[in-house]
């Protein structure tokens, strides 16, 4: 699995014109699934996601988490994460898990963040073609990947 995580003041997702999900303080997280991604990996995922310390305290240090914020979080599914660009100039996406595979993934991972952040997680719509608007702060964006866990 990978993902981008980026904090921001406001995100929000619409499709065919309609506000599917919208959060202020949190993180936008982009998911991508892959074949072999088991629930073990979604569950390191959202737990490092949850205890990323990337909010400022009172003297303005990176030394919160989401939770310590009383942030939200709003997942968006984007298999183009698994895009290979090695050869050519249009990617391949063979990495990226089936929608049958995916969606579980996806649903999985949704419901980890809740039950683990103990809040509600806006989503966009899998497969969806999504418009979304934030705000990142900071900027802070952080890339993750199960498989390569740095």
């Amino acid at each position: 699995m990978r993902a981008v995580i980026q904090r921001v003041s406001s995100v929000q997702v619409t499709i065919n014109g309609n506000v599917k999900g919208k959060i202020g303080t949190g993180f936008l997280i982009l998911a991508g699934f892959e074949s072999e991604d088991t629930s073990e990996d979604l569950d390191w995922m959202a737990r490092k996601i949850l205890s990323l310390r990337v909010f400022s305290d009172e003297e303005g240090k990176m030394n919160l988490d989401i939770r310590q914020m009383d942030g939200r979080c709003l997942v968006i599914s984007q298999f183009t994460l698994h895009a290979k660009t090695k050869k050519g100039t249009r990617p391949s996406f063979i990495k990226a898990a089936p929608p049958e595979q995916a969606i579980p993934l996806y649903e999985q991972f949704v419901s980890l963040l809740e039950e683990i952040g103990e809040q509600k997680v806006e989503t966009g719509e899998f497969g969806a073609d999504m418009k979304v608007a934030l705000v990142n702060d900071g900027p802070v964006t952080i890339a993750i990947d199960t498989k390569n866990k740095e």
